[in-house]
């Protein structure tokens, strides 16, 4: 069985923490708000069997990574971190680029500001999207968010997935909280049309899929994603975290995306 390395790096003169996993075709997997990398290495192992190389960063604020320079902070900043941390680690050739949660809306800006690095994009229970009827994620009450939290980790089969998620989430809340709070705010500010239209208009293949189960991003969210990106979209069992709970599933969907692009390199090589 294939086994995680846990390494250090610079980006842009500031301390980044990454896992990394495998070889062969590049994967970057990019986690959601209030995780890290540690929380996903069961669900992302098996693709290091299906010939990829797979590098998962703790994104800025998160897992020991240094904090974004505030001038730079928002998801832009973010996308720009992204393209750097890729560099920093010898990425040479454009990566299946996947995002969960909060990580998907930077999976999103760096296929929008940084097209060379994304030869694929999958969006996870994407932020980015609308959440009813047109209406910003921003203007969602707070209260709906409060009332997602335990419905997501006691529901949909993911209580099995708490201990990894604690591992990260509660390190991330003590280590950092205002940063986890900034982020969240972010999160919920994000209005990516623009992004997800440029992505649209370059061709970029976009795998787009949501859970159905999940309170954290309403469905309303994922149907404008795909509205916008011209994508027809999946749905499957589970809560908001089901990528972590659900490894077999994630599996499922992810490689037949990872033979393709796997296929689509070599064709060009």
């Amino acid at each position: 069985m294939s086994l995680f390395s846990w390494k250090r790096t610079l980006v842009a003169g500031r301390t980044a923490q990454y896992g990394t996993i495998g070889h062969g075709h590049p994967v970057l997997f990019l986690h959601g708000w209030a995780l890290a990398h540690h929380a996903y290495r069961d669900t992302l192992r098996p693709l290091a069997d299906l010939g990829c190389q797979v590098f998962a960063p703790a994104l800025p604020g998160f897992g020991g990574t240094q904090d974004l320079p505030h001038r730079q902070f928002g998801l832009p900043g973010y996308g720009a971190w992204t393209d750097e941390f890729c560099a920093a680690v010898a990425m040479t050739e454009p990566a299946i680029v996947i995002g969960h949660s909060f990580g998907g809306g930077v999976g999103i800006q760096l296929a929008a500001s940084v097209p060379s690095r994304v030869g694929s994009l999958v969006l996870l229970n994407s932020i980015g999207g609308k959440w009813d009827q047109g209406h910003l994620m921003a203007e969602r009450p707070l209260w709906r968010w409060g009332l997602a939290l335990p419905s997501d980790v006691l529901g949909a089969g993911l209580s099995k997935a708490v201990p990894a998620l604690l591992e990260d989430a509660v390190l991330n809340i003590v280590r950092n909280p205002r940063g986890v709070y900034r982020v969240a705010t972010l999160a919920r500010r994000a209005d990516l049309d623009t992004e997800l239209r440029t992505v649209r208009r370059r061709g970029t293949p976009v795998t787009v899929v949501h859970a159905n189960a999940d309170a954290f991003v309403p469905k309303s969210s994922f149907d404008s994603l795909c509205a916008v990106l011209g994508a027809r979209g999946s749905v499957v069992r589970g809560s908001h975290s089901w990528p972590i709970g659900d490894a077999e599933g994630f599996a499922e969907i992810i490689g037949p995306i990872v033979a393709t692009a796997r296929a689509a390199g070599e064709a060009v090589a």
